[in-house]
């Protein structure tokens, strides 16, 4: 196995991965709630949770990733208060419940294809799962560490010897989700506590509801992570993924209850992805207008030129973006795929060569995830003294975990079928002029050819071509 250090959220440094099971990783990320588009602030955080799980499979790991999708129980803020999303979302386009979560599951996995990001190996939606979250808290409930009170079923985190195991927050700081002052529910015991089962008391109007022993509801957002990654991936999780703004109050909340729930430590590693901000803040759908991938096709960007403005930075830095950063990230990206478009590939490898590349490709990634600079070994690749053989072979291993399609998009879009098909009957009517001595014309064709950015070289093989960066 490649050696991979990350930084853990829970220790609050990084440190050397090691899985509870050699040679096998049990990931599991939070997934969309699909009440509205996902934002592009959104889905920085599954790009660089799609290549933490490539680059665990680029160094040797047999990955079990699971997702969850929220179709229910996640109200307006992120603690207890509000209206839950995805009644919020059927309201607004006078649709069900189940229709929006039908509509929005399929936008955002067509989004994440857009992207390249892999979709997991499970994906459960909450609503499948209503029996184990009632499990779940009945034993809660049976150990002494959840309560009713008005209707509802709540942890009871005062019985717990640390809570804030993954922020430095303080309780006379709380904040919901680092977003709003908290709501006061006078049915708390302790402000920190937090709802595992709303009933109808609280939202009769709540379109999904379900029998429990403690009356006809619904779940809270914050059970569902804990028994889909427990049902799916057992007691011991290695890794646990999700955005910054997860850390609190939803991440501490899947720790209290499922180590309450299981009596032993739950996760070994916590990695979150920092926000995306526009020149305003933190890009979010409660602002109004937002960032979208299909936004971006409109004005004439790959989603891949997305994909690699996001790689250009640590995952741990706050990204800001801006349309001239992009136009920057488009131009690279352009430039790489052109590149790329040049290496034949026919060749023998150069083993010894590539093999220097390829510790330091791996070296970039286990610092940490650090995607810049394993795009800076890509360019590296590009300018080494190997054949082009070589250097095709290198730039498709690494983009398994970079995933960015750079000999797919060469191929397609920068020396498609039509080029290549005119590029060599032009190098065969420069052969026959040149057989006839006719220079001026084999000179006239080269020229023609460079001036649409095709350069020709004769070799003792016979004469190649490539595009001009």
């Amino acid at each position: 196995m490649k050696e991979i250090n990350l930084y853990n959220t829970l220790s609050k440094k990084v440190e050397p991965f090691v899985s509870n099971e050699a040679g096998k990783v049990k990931m599991y990320t939070c997934g969309p709630t699909v009440y509205h588009f996902a934002h592009i602030g959104n889905l920085r955080s599954y790009i660089m949770e799609d290549v933490l799980e490539k680059t665990f499979r680029y160094a040797g790991y047999n990955v079990k990733r699971v997702m969850n999708i929220t179709d229910v129980g996640h109200l307006s803020s992120d603690a207890d208060s509000g209206e839950d999303k995805m009644l919020m979302g059927a309201k607004r386009e006078h649709k069900t419940v189940m229709e929006i979560a039908a509509f929005y599951r399929k936008a955002f996995f067509d989004d994440c294809d857009k992207l390249n990001i892999k979709t997991p190996d499970v994906v459960e939606p909450a609503t499948n799962c209503i029996d184990e979250f009632i499990e779940m808290i009945q034993k809660l409930l049976d150990t002494g560490y959840a309560y009713t009170a008005g209707g509802n079923v709540y942890f009871d985190t005062g019985k717990l010897k640390t809570y804030y195991v993954l922020s430095n927050q303080k309780e006379e700081e709380l904040m919901v989700g680092a977003r709003e002052d908290v709501e006061e529910d006078a049915n708390k015991k302790n402000k920190t506590d937090f709802v595992l089962w709303f009933t109808k008391s609280k939202f009769d109007d709540q379109e999904l509801k379900w029998e429990s022993p403690w009356g006809i509801g619904y779940p809270g957002w914050h059970i569902e992570c804990s028994a889909i990654s427990i049902k799916h991936l057992g007691e011991q999780l290695d890794i646990h993924c999700g955005g910054i703004d997860n850390v609190f109050p939803h991440h501490t909340n899947e720790i209290a209850q499922s180590e309450a729930y299981l009596g032993h430590k739950w996760c070994n590693y916590w990695f979150h992805v920092l926000h995306l901000n526009d020149s305003t803040g933190k890009m979010s759908k409660s602002k109004g207008d937002f960032l979208t991938v299909p936004l971006l096709e409109q004005k004439g960007y790959s989603p891949l030129v997305y994909r690699m403005f996001c790689l250009q930075s640590h995952y741990r830095k706050p990204l800001v973006f801006n349309y001239d950063v992009l136009d920057n990230a488009k131009v690279a990206y352009e430039k790489l795929v052109k590149k790329t478009a040049s290496l034949a590939r026919e060749g023998e490898l150069e083993q010894e060569k590539m093999a220097v590349y390829q510790e330091e490709f791996a070296k970039a990634l286990g610092n940490d995830i650090n995607t810049s600079q394993a795009l800076t070994v890509v360019y590296d690749v590009l300018k080494a003294q190997m054949n082009d053989a070589s250097k095709r072979a290198l730039i498709e291993e690494f983009d398994s975990v970079l995933s960015l399609d750079m000999t797919k998009e060469a191929l397609e879009n920068k020396a498609d079928e039509s080029l290549a098909a005119y590029v060599e009957d032009m190098i065969e009517q420069r052969k026959e002029a040149r057989k006839n001595k006719d220079f001026a014309r084999a000179d006239a064709i080269r020229e023609e050819l460079l001036q649409k950015g095709i350069e020709i070289k004769d070799t003792r093989e016979g004469t190649t071509w490539s595009v001009l960066s």
